[in-house]
């Protein structure tokens, strides 16, 4: 079995789709959701699912050996990025090398790095005319979004997109590929565990 925590700092809605995606797989399970701060939609949305929720705020990401072992507490063994609106620690990039994985709404290596998400995202492409958008799923290392890539999927770029239109057609795709990639991301983690074994 392998464990997963999903981090997250927003209302969630990725998270749900992950955990609806995951539930009743026999291999892979969420045992903890990391919230940014208290009371954001994905605690109540990890809730339903019956998956035990905790909060760490920003400065509390400092408390390195708290970190640490609230993971080791739940035997996480890869962490999911989803709509997690601070940097990862680098102690926490190096405790699980390529065991962290994050969702872009972007094709990076374009409109990736500092002040790169959500909204920010879509006014920069539309700001730069970009024809297509999309979403890269990646590693976490210790450069903001310049992690190893483990997919991308495209979409169409219309001549009058809002950032709110463009984000919902990124949204789709998120919804539709982010739990499949993790399944496979998980997967390579577990045999990599037996392997070391």
């Amino acid at each position: 079995m392998i464990n997963l925590a999903i981090f997250a700092s927003g209302e969630g809605t990725n998270a749900e789709n992950i955990l609806h995606h995951l539930c009743g797989n026999p291999d892979i399970k969420v045992v903890l959701l990391v919230a940014s701060k208290p009371g954001i939609g994905a605690i109540a949305r990890a809730e339903k699912f019956g998956v035990p929720t905790c909060c760490v705020r920003r400065a509390e990401w400092e408390q390195q050996d708290e970190v640490l072992s609230l993971l080791r507490r739940h035997e996480v063994d890869g962490i999911v990025l989803s709509g997690f609106l601070v940097r990862v620690p680098e102690y926490l990039v190096d405790a699980y090398a390529g065991r962290i994985v994050n969702i872009h709404p972007a094709l990076l290596p374009k409109h990736g790095g500092k002040g790169m998400y959500g909204h920010y995202v879509h006014e920069d492409v539309l700001r730069c005319g970009d024809k297509e958008s999309g979403i890269t799923i990646h590693l976490v290392n210790g450069e903001l979004d310049a992690g190893e890539p483990l997919f991308q999927a495209k979409c169409p770029v219309m001549p009058d997109d809002t950032p709110d239109t463009l984000a919902s057609r990124v949204h789709e795709l998120e919804y539709k590929h982010f739990p499949d990639v993790i399944i496979g991301w998980a997967t390579s983690i577990g045999k990599r565990t037996e392997n070391q074994a």
